[in-house]
């Protein structure tokens, strides 16, 4: 027996999803509402989201009582340890002398110039590698090295090369994130599928139109994971070469706390560096998720 309405018999109809449709459900999907189903599964989601971030905050809340607490009563020496109170007002202090906004400015400045020169070029390395089969067997062995070999070990040599200021500090920072910046990317761009790759070559598609229509937008994931990991590399480089060769920045402070057993000063510079680096990567995870979003 057929519909008389569409000609279809009422098995196929309700196949193709348009029959025994209940009324309430059409009436909810003209309507733009949920199903009390789905109200619950978004109630248990936000349940758990506020439990995982109240977890969180209170695991943070927890150590620094505790570490205060510990402090206070003579558990532990301040002195040596520190204590949330005097990292606090440490802090205070800097902030109203305003030395810490110089030292913050280098650092932030050393390490962004550094990020972004080292993932630009890994970058550019990595394209250049993948389009040459040749030079990538050649080189490859080279990049293993050279990201097995500890940068600290070429800092006597980047102080000679380029001098005891800021360029030997950015310089350390671009070395320490390069290699993996063009070994991430490389290992991306090879892991496009040979299949649709041959696909595109068998449609007439050039080894460029291969490139920017295949294999760079399939590696935007580990674009995007290679951006978090150069990142946290970044602040190495640039705290390193603090270390090495300042006179300003947070690892200055770092050092200079350091000879002159100021550990509440050391402590503080710590904690503004765990500050800004969550910033940087919240902003790059911030980048991710939009772009997620218009895939």
């Amino acid at each position: 027996m057929k519909d008389k309405h569409l000609g279809l018999p009422p098995e196929r109809k309700r196949r193709n999803g348009q029959g025994n449709v209940p009324p309430e459900c059409e009436r909810r999907k003209t309507q733009g509402e949920i199903s009390p189903e789905q109200k619950t599964y978004l109630k248990n989601l936000r349940k758990r989201k506020i439990f995982v971030h109240s977890g969180r905050i209170g695991i943070l809340v927890l150590l620094v009582g505790l570490w205060e607490l510990l402090a206070d009563v003579g558990v532990i020496d301040p002195f040596i340890t520190g204590s949330p109170s005097r990292i606090a007002a440490c802090i205070a202090s800097l902030v109203r002398d305003g030395s810490i906004w110089k030292h913050v400015g280098v650092t932030v400045l050393e390490t962004l110039l550094g990020f972004f020169l080292a993932v630009f070029s890994g970058t550019i390395v990595a394209l250049l590698l993948w389009w040459s089969e040749g030079a990538q067997k050649i080189l490859e062995p080279y990049l293993v090295v050279l990201n097995a070999l500890p940068k600290i070990a070429l800092g006597p040599l980047i102080i000679i090369w380029f001098g005891t200021g800021y360029k030997a500090i950015v310089v350390m920072t671009v070395l320490v994130g390069l290699i993996v910046a063009i070994m991430n990317m490389l290992s991306a761009f090879s892991a496009t599928d040979k299949n649709k790759i041959l696909l595109l070559k068998s449609l007439g598609a050039s080894k460029l139109q291969i490139l920017t229509k295949l294999v760079i937008p399939a590696s935007r994931a580990a674009f995007m994971n290679m951006l978090k990991i150069c990142l946290g590399l970044a602040w190495i480089g640039s705290i390193m070469g603090e270390y090495i060769v300042s006179k300003a920045g947070l690892g200055y402070l770092i050092v200079y706390g350091g000879q002159v057993f100021k550990l509440d000063l050391v402590m503080s510079a710590v904690l503004i560096l765990c500050f800004l680096a969550a910033a940087m990567y919240f902003i790059i995870h911030l980048v991710e998720v939009r772009l997620s979003r218009k895939k």
